[in-house]
């Protein structure tokens, strides 16, 4: 496995967010994690990441067969990990450009420019990083520096959240663009717009389902998806976990 998350219980100046979380993710696999507002989704990718609030109570995380529970963000980076947010921070005064250039110091990506139009970003690159950007055009750069960064594992912290139609259509071309480099992805969504784009293509693994901080169910997407989608994530949890009793 890429990643192992086991009995993950995490707390956030002293409010538990997770409360024993169990995840296993394979190379190249696309998983999607969905639930309610504050069931715990994004705790989870910060948590992931080694987001600095977020302090590990009990449990472990288990990089490409490494304990990084107590690494530092910037090493798990490192490592090729890599979280997108859901609202990144706007920085006056560095151009995305200048940022990018740095990047690709860094990462030694190729086919930036490519990349950066299919996205529909290349025409940012004069303007300041994050700085007065709409919701897709934040979303689509956020991407964009997820995929520079040559990640062995993506996470997306809902990337189709206020966003249009044609920038759906763009993230999942990247999203289809990282599998293609065996890059695992692990994408957080509440609303699901996403959703039916990446099940058409077959591009989903595993669906779990999250609720006061555990993930309470995970199956395949075509069992999964269609009945949140009809009765609500409570009652949908209920009807899996029966059927899965059977």
């Amino acid at each position: 496995m890429l990643l192992d998350v086991e009995n993950l219980v995490v707390e956030v100046h002293g409010r538990r967010v997770l409360r024993g979380v169990d995840l296993h993710i394979g190379e190249g696999e696309v998983h999607v994690v969905m639930g309610p507002n504050a069931a715990g989704k994004s705790s989870l990718l910060a948590s992931i990441m080694g987001l600095s609030k977020y302090r590990v109570v009990e449990g472990k995380i288990v990089f490409n067969g490494e304990d990084v529970t107590n690494k530092p963000s910037y090493e798990r980076a490192l490592k090729g990990i890599a979280l997108s947010y859901q609202i990144p921070p706007s920085i006056k005064g560095l151009k995305v450009k200048d940022f990018v250039s740095a990047m690709l110091s860094k990462y030694k990506c190729s086919g930036d420019y490519f990349i950066a139009k299919m996205l529909g970003v290349d025409y940012l690159m004069d303007r300041y990083l994050f700085v007065g950007f709409s919701g897709g055009e934040r979303k689509r750069m956020e991407l964009y520096i997820t995929l520079l960064q040559n990640p062995k594992l993506a996470m997306l912290d809902e990337p189709d959240s206020g966003v249009d139609i044609d920038s759906i259509n763009r993230i999942v071309s990247a999203i289809r663009m990282l599998v293609e480099r065996k890059t695992s992805i692990l994408l957080v969504t509440h609303t699901g717009h996403i959703l039916d784009k990446l099940v058409d293509e077959g591009g989903i693994d595993t669906v779990h389902l999250m609720m006061n901080g555990r993930i309470v169910f995970s199956g395949l997407p075509d069992e999964v998806i269609p009945l949140v989608f009809k009765y609500g994530y409570k009652k949908a949890v209920e009807k899996l976990q029966r059927l899965g009793q059977k």
